[in-house]
């Protein structure tokens, strides 16, 4: 294994370890201010710029769940013109 390719593996290893941390802090209970949501989501789209030329497919399995983390959540609120409660 060249010096390269060692370099890409350490850095996988780094972006899987740091898809974990960011995980555990994307809790809702963790991320209950604007402030700490805006926090996350910059830290979920700066994971996703590191991850982009990664070829682990671990990497990019924790990328699309991170990302997962800073979507709204939708709920319906009428159906047919009916407010649902």
């Amino acid at each position: 294994m060249g010096k390269f390719a060692t370099i890409d593996v350490a850095l996988d290893e780094m972006l899987v370890n740091l898809a974990a941390i960011v995980l555990r802090l994307s809790k809702p209970e963790v991320t209950r201010t604007p402030e700490a949501r805006r926090a996350l989501a910059q830290s979920v789209h700066q994971y996703a710029v590191c991850a982009a030329r990664s070829t682990d497919p671990r990497v990019h399995d924790l990328k699309s769940q991170l990302e997962q983390t800073v979507k709204p959540s939708l709920r319906i609120v009428a159906i047919d013109g009916v407010k649902v409660s």
